[in-house]
């Protein structure tokens, strides 16, 4: 009796300690990998590239201008997370971009002020999203299909909206862009950083608390671990679905509007490879492929690796090596998250 009461009492210490360890390396992972990124960028020749002064990553200057470029990644994260949790994804959300980059610098040059180009270019993205919703959750079309016709769809009518033999809307041809248009990426408002990189991280802060604190994340995380049993028990995952697929087209237009502002101008191309770069950045923080389970908070923190990891490597790596390295760091994060997320379970 006395050995049965011992064993019982050590083994579920020994389980609680393994859990333990385990949910702390998954949920923190991440942080250990941007400090590790950060260290080899700090002590690695950086100096031929102009973007850097004096060789130095962590230079106040550079680390601006990083995260400068960062904001469109960066306001795309935590949307897409939060659809990938629910089990679904969009492949168009780089056209989504490049159309509202377009949109914005259009009405821009054409004498839109600021704030009313700003609102028409984000109920654009609202649009977009609710297109992809309503094909998605509404026709029940398999999301991989829906997005790629809406990613070719997007992307068409952009190019369609620059004049032809112009590559994008810009300052030229009598037209010249207001001079408040660079300012919402690029000019500093708040410890050098511009708007478009705060506005970034408070979408990242409302996400964050909606996946915490709202039936939203909640039932996010239903729809995606087990569709049929979230239905049973009362959730409409066609809302939900349809309600993230909008807010990931709000995310889009935010971020076609950086990175128009950034490059002062509207380039029709400028959003391609985002949806690569989104999803390689969700799964990077954690999130499971196949949904139920992510965090949007290490989904932002992921798109600094990736931000870092290219601006570095553009003077350490050879252009040729520069996605296979990339690939080789995600597939050994990756990896590593599959075998601490496999020794969770198994504890």
């Amino acid at each position: 009796m006395t050995v049965m009461s011992h064993i019982s009492v050590q083994h579920p210490a020994s389980t609680t300690r393994g859990d333990h360890v385990a949910r702390f390396l998954r949920n923190y992972y991440i942080y250990f990998v941007l400090v590790a990124v950060v260290v080899v960028l700090s002590v690695a020749n950086l100096d031929r590239f102009d973007l850097f002064e004096r060789g130095n990553f962590l230079n106040p200057s550079n680390i601006i201008n990083i995260l400068r470029v960062s904001a469109p990644l960066l306001t795309l994260a935590g949307a897409f997370t939060l659809l990938m949790v629910s089990g679904y994804i969009d492949l168009s959300v780089g056209s989504a971009m490049s159309l509202s980059a377009v949109v914005y610098a259009l009405l821009a040059i054409n004498g839109v002020p600021f704030l009313a180009a700003f609102g028409i270019t984000i109920l654009v993205g609202v649009g977009l999203g609710a297109i992809n919703g309503f094909l998605v959750a509404r026709l029940k079309i398999t999301p991989v299909i829906a997005t790629l016709i809406t990613l070719s769809l997007y992307k068409g009518v952009a190019l369609l909206l620059v004049q032809d033999g112009v590559s994008a809307i810009k300052s030229g041809g009598g037209l010249s862009m207001p001079g408040w248009f660079n300012s919402y990426g690029r000019e500093g408002v708040l410890v050098g950083l511009p708007m478009a990189f705060w506005v970034a991280v408070l979408v990242t802060i409302v996400l964050v608390i909606a996946q915490d604190r709202t039936l939203l994340g909640k039932y996010a995380a239903a729809t995606g671990g087990n569709p049929t049993a979230a239905k049973l028990s009362g959730i409409n995952t066609t809302r939900i679905v349809f309600l993230l697929y909008v807010i990931v087209g709000v995310s889009a237009a935010l971020a076609g509007i950086a990175r128009s502002s950034f490059m002062s101008l509207g380039d029709p191309l400028s959003g391609d490879g985002m949806e690569l770069s989104a999803i390689l950045v969700v799964l990077l923080g954690g999130t499971a492929f196949s949904g139920g389970e992510g965090r949007v908070l290490r989904s932002f923190v992921g798109a600094l690796i990736i931000m870092a990891l290219t601006v570095g490597m553009l003077t350490l790596v050879p252009a040729y090596y520069q996605t296979l390295v990339l690939g080789s760091a995600l597939l050994a994060a990756a990896a590593s998250n599959h075998l601490i997320s496999r020794k969770e379970k198994a504890s």
